[in-house]
């Protein structure tokens, strides 16, 4: 049976950390909410951790982790097609599909809106933690850090999918018009990158190494999660030397020998895993909301309801490389048999469903136990191997790419050259880290989207497509402070 892991631990029930639905981005009650009498009764450990619990509790909703992100980060992509039945557009499903989408489809509010949440829950743990002084002051100390990485790493989904976007700091005061200009006021690309800089850097003072959790803690932020995470920060920004940097100083990480073992049960939290989203399964158990049945095998004979299928052009890059080992372990085929013996007949709907989404004790559940994985070690060696090669270091690049080809049961690399190396690392990541929410905001990043999207038969808009659509309730509530992205 899995850990009841810190994540899925008692949540909050003061209404101060619930978020309903509103026509109000912001949606998150006022610090006064929380009276004189509830704050005694937090006034100790449990207390403390309560507040940065309910923050982590955030990312198991459907809004933020689900169907919705899903759709955003993978769906648009050439890794990944609709799927499902032809007949089921998954609400907008199809839309993202086809770069169809504008400022009224849905799931980009819902990304917008969910994470948002996150920054709320994370920012009313940071006013209360200084109050509770009854708490250990290391605690505190520790779960303040952890509140601004979950800050930081939901800054960091925004700032790639929409580009500029508020930067709220603190817990929003109700009736307070100053405050809530400067709330809906969007503020720069570069500005947004500053901030979670600084949360990131204020993380690293204070939390541990990786090592330092156990039992009930597993999967709490850590030092290496931060530092991580700010050398994908600045990957983005293409600051290669604080890329170098950030990358040498992730450490007591390694891989994991078998790469499908990485997506198993046994595989959570374990020397690979630098920071993923728990996910417990089972009746009444907080998974992250059909994150699984959403992907899950559709048709006679399937589990779920069969979205985000992988692309033939994903196939067929596997192929070309020779890469069983990722291929086999990203990928169920129809009229196969998977690792726990369970059989996808001939019947389903599709021909590819996304393996590194499948739960085998809680298949087709609303809840499963998959966690999803977001920060791998493998990615910190890739991203170093980029950096170096940009820098000019390509001979001092070429065994960090080789590292992870080697796991995958591949010969070393045959690039020699800058501008070939760059190509290749570009391959490794696709093949790597296929269906973990990345591949779009990486074409994107890399100048290849155009072209990739053409390849797999999309129209790439240069000009418009490197950011989404800010939401148009988010833009008619803040009233001219937050201007529409271009092209939308």
């Amino acid at each position: 049976m899995k850990r009841n892991i810190i994540l899925l631990s008692a949540i909050m029930s003061l209404a101060v950390l619930n978020q309903s639905c509103s026509d109000d981005f912001l949606d998150v009650k006022p610090t006064e909410f929380v009276s004189t009498t509830d704050l005694a009764l937090l006034n100790n450990n449990a207390g403390a951790e309560s507040f940065v619990t309910a923050t982590y509790a955030k990312f198991l909703d459907f809004n933020i982790s689900s169907f919705p992100w899903i759709g955003v980060s993978s769906i648009t992509s050439d890794d990944a097609d609709k799927g499902s039945s032809p007949g089921d557009t998954g609400l907008d499903k199809d839309i993202l599909d086809a770069l169809n989408f504008t400022a009224t489809t849905p799931s980009f509010r819902d990304v917008f809106e969910g994470n948002f949440q996150v920054i709320n829950r994370a920012n009313q743990a940071l006013v209360y933690l200084p109050q509770l002084t009854n708490a250990d002051p290391a605690l505190r100390e520790r779960l303040a850090g952890e509140a601004k990485f979950l800050r930081a790493f939901s800054y960091f989904t925004l700032v790639r999918s929409f580009g500029g976007v508020p930067v709220l700091d603190h817990v929003p005061v109700a009736g307070n018009d100053a405050d809530r200009i400067m709330t809906l006021t969007k503020k720069s690309k570069e500005e947004v990158y500053t901030f979670i800089e600084k949360d990131l850097k204020d993380a690293i003072m204070v939390l541990p190494d990786k090592s330092a959790y156990s039992g009930a803690n597993a999967g709490r932020a850590s030092k290496g999660a931060a530092y991580a995470l700010l050398a994908k920060v600045s990957l983005y920004q293409k600051k290669w030397q604080q890329v170098v940097d950030n990358c040498n100083l992730v450490v007591g990480y390694s891989l994991t020998p078998n790469f499908q073992d990485i997506y198993k049960i046994s595989g959570e939290n374990n020397q690979e895993s630098i920071f993923e989203i728990q996910g417990k399964g089972g009746f009444n158990q907080p998974g992250i909301q059909q994150y699984s049945q959403t992907q899950g095998a559709r048709g006679n004979g399937g589990w779920g309801w069969g979205f985000n299928t992988p692309s033939q052009n994903l196939v067929d890059a596997y192929n070309a490389a020779g890469d069983t080992v990722r291929r086999n372990a990203t990928i169920i085929f129809r009229n196969s048999t998977l690792y726990d013996g369970r059989v996808v007949p001939s019947t389903v709907d599709n021909p590819y469903y996304n393996y590194k989404a499948y739960s085998s004790a809680f298949t087709g559940d609303d809840d499963s136990d998959t966690n999803i994985r977001y920060l791998r070690y493998a990615e910190v060696l890739l991203m170093n191997a980029e950096a170096m090669n940009e820098l000019g270091q390509t001979g001092a690049a070429i065994p960090f790419l080789n590292q992870v080809r080697t796991r995958a049961a591949l010969a070393d690399t045959p690039a020699v050259s800058q501008a070939d190396v760059r190509v290749a690392i570009w391959k490794e990541r696709r093949l790597e880290l296929a269906f973990e929410h990345d591949r779009w905001f990486d074409i994107v990043r890399t100048g290849q989207a155009a072209a990739a999207m053409a390849a797999d038969g999309k129209t790439f808009i240069v000009g418009k497509h490197e950011v989404f659509p800010l939401p148009s309730s988010f833009i008619t509530e803040a009233k001219g402070l937050s201007a529409q992205n271009p092209g939308y």
